[in-house]
């Protein structure tokens, strides 16, 4: 449901927030969404997964009360919750939102917790573009870590996109490549996941993650086997994004 927001429609706002911030780096583009009235009041959505912390360490040292929505789906490895934890704590984020699926529908839809194996579109749903939309109700626009480089449908990202609800998407990251990141963490001294030593480098729901082998795309280990390639939570022109 589009906001009801004094604000000019979001493809419009987009289309004018990338020409003018086209050769800003990613810092100056986060702090920028956080100050600029044509993007609004903003949230900073984050898995917590195995490139996380980037994003979140640039939002620590910008502003430390930012919302930052974590998507909770009641499957994720157990590690990844103590990692959300400890980098929270670390970066003194004060406004951190665990969000969870709506336990009713939870107990109607998906009882058994098996969904996933016949369904993984709509657990992914369920668990994940549901909560997410009652979770940013009441905000503009939306921060992710996304980037150009993990492929498929992000390869022509824009700092700047228009989602389905009318909302903003601010990708700070769409033009870092992989060593851009792993640079920054070094730097930085940044905790990094701890099953990324395990052979997992995009790291979502427990069932639905695998290892990544030698030579395979990064995120080769979501949703292996299956024909699609993102949870449903991004849109591309207006739609979800599905494999």
């Amino acid at each position: 449901m589009p906001l009801e927001s004094p604000l000019a429609p979001a493809a419009e706002r987009a289309a004018e927030l990338n020409a003018r911030y086209a050769h800003h780096g990613a810092v100056a583009v986060l702090r920028h969404a956080l100050t600029d009235p044509q993007v609004g009041t903003s949230a900073l959505v984050s898995s917590f997964g195995a490139e996380s912390v980037v994003l979140l360490h640039m939002l620590s040292r910008i502003d430390r009360s930012v919302p930052v929505i974590f998507l909770d789906t009641e499957m994720l490895f157990p590690e990844t919750l103590d990692y959300q934890r400890d980098v929270a704590a670390r970066l003194e984020l004060t406004d951190v939102r665990r969000v969870r699926p709506d336990r009713a529908q939870v107990l109607t839809r998906d009882s058994d917790g098996v969904l996933h194996r016949s369904d993984p579109d709509a657990c992914c749903t369920l668990r994940k573009t549901e909560p997410l939309e009652r979770a940013l109700k009441g905000f503009d626009a939306w921060i992710t870590g996304r980037k150009r480089f993990q492929g498929g449908a992000r390869t022509a990202m824009e700092f700047f996109e228009a989602d389905a609800d009318g909302r903003i998407k601010v990708n700070p990251l769409a033009h870092w490549d992989k060593a851009d990141v792993q640079d920054y963490m070094l730097n930085n001294r940044l905790p990094r996941h701890p099953l990324t030593r395990d052979g997992f480098a995009s790291i979502g729901c427990a069932p639905c993650t695998s290892r990544v082998k030698p030579g395979e795309d990064e995120r080769a280990g979501r949703w292996r086997g299956l024909d699609k390639v993102e949870c449903g939570i991004h849109f591309e022109n207006g739609r979800a994004v599905r494999g």
